[in-house]
């Protein structure tokens, strides 16, 4: 026997790159809908105290600094508080 053809192998070889590849589309699709679902950034950011309650710091909508516990707001009930 010659080393020369792919051989037995080669059908079963190209199932799994193909089911690989089908794999990773599928994933980057979904990840594609995942971004194109998800809500857009709130205008404004409120990060409570420790207690959770007392409102400390105003973020703009998609700040770096804003911490964990920050939740989005409209602009009135950010001038309400």
């Amino acid at each position: 026997m010659g080393r020369g053809g792919a051989g037995f192998r080669s059908a079963p070889l190209q199932q799994q790159i193909g089911k690989w590849i089908a794999t990773e589309e599928y994933r980057k699709a979904e990840r594609l809908r995942g971004e194109q679902a998800r809500p857009p950034a709130p205008d404004w950011l409120i990060e409570t105290g420790l207690g959770g309650r007392d409102p400390v710091y105003a973020h703009v909508g998609g700040c770096q600094m804003a911490g964990k516990r920050s939740r989005g707001v409209d602009t009135t009930r950010l001038y309400a508080h």
